[in-house]
């Protein structure tokens, strides 16, 4: 058996979750799904795997100034996105504990 032991607090929820009890209740399968989920963290695998294969090949690319700087931009926003996503993913994965 496990049991989450997220605190809102330390993720800056905490207004989100006012009113819901303290008392301990066992998840759902409805709630245990997160097929959407993986399926996302898929599909940007993949996409992930094209643009660096794009980016590696010996082929030139070409684009104008402002093309490349919103490139940069979104990947720079991708890349805050992944480390913040995995920031809280390390934080729930310590608080899901085996009881």
């Amino acid at each position: 058996m496990y049991e989450i032991i997220a605190n809102p607090e330390d993720y800056q929820i905490d207004h989100l979750i006012n009113g819901t009890g303290n008392a301990n209740i066992e998840i759902s399968k409805e709630e245990r799904e997160n097929v959407n989920f993986s399926e996302k963290l898929t599909e940007f695998a993949k996409k992930s795997k094209e643009l660096a294969r794009v980016f590696s090949s010996q082929e030139k690319i070409s684009t104008t100034p402002a093309s490349l700087k919103t490139l940069k931009i979104q990947l720079f926003m991708i890349n805050d996105a992944l480390t913040t996503a995995i920031g809280i993913a390390d934080k729930l994965e310590s608080d899901i504990v085996k009881k």
